[in-house]
């Protein structure tokens, strides 16, 4: 636990994908098992992937998708635990390169050197997780200790199963 917050902070990492508009659902099982939560989301899911004023007004932060200057205060405390869902091809293999261009892939890799645990909940089109690149990727970053809920290509009607990423947590 953080000696910044009284509750576990946990970091939800938010990326372009249609389920995202479910994360919600994510934010509302996190805060019921006691965690405090910061949002972090890919410049492309804050153009109409979810709710971003549902969202804060759920966590009562700022969601975080651009770099702070370094006079600028930090406005999360380290995370105890992070989450990425739903991760996308591009966030996935980004992130197994250590290509830190965006904050939000740049805080998977601090996050993983930094031992924090993550899980990770992929929404990625079967063509796309047939990739070599991708297998490659997911390799790796199990490697690195990353744990990883079920692949979900995106079918309508499907369950996402949000709350498998908390669970994750608990292994």
């Amino acid at each position: 636990m953080t000696a910044q917050a009284e509750k576990p902070f946990l970091y939800v990492v938010v990326c372009a994908a249609g389920i995202a508009a479910d994360v919600g659902q994510l934010l509302t099982a996190a805060q019921e098992q006691g965690w405090e939560v910061g949002v972090i989301a890919t410049p492309v899911a804050m153009n109409g992937f979810f709710d971003t004023a549902a969202v804060e007004a759920r966590t009562g932060r700022p969601i975080r998708s651009a770099w702070r200057t370094p006079a600028d205060p930090r406005p999360f405390p380290p995370p105890d635990a992070v989450v990425v869902a739903p991760a996308t091809f591009n966030t996935v293999n980004k992130w197994a390169a250590g290509l830190a261009d965006t904050l939000a892939v740049g805080t998977l890799c601090e996050a993983a050197g930094l031992g924090v645990p993550i899980a990770v909940l992929p929404c990625v089109a079967d063509a796309l997780a047939a990739h070599p690149a991708y297998q490659d990727s997911l390799t790796r970053l199990r490697g690195m200790g990353v744990r990883f809920g079920p692949s979900f290509a995106g079918e309508p009607g499907a369950d996402f199963g949000w709350g498998q990423a908390l669970d994750l947590l608990r292994r």
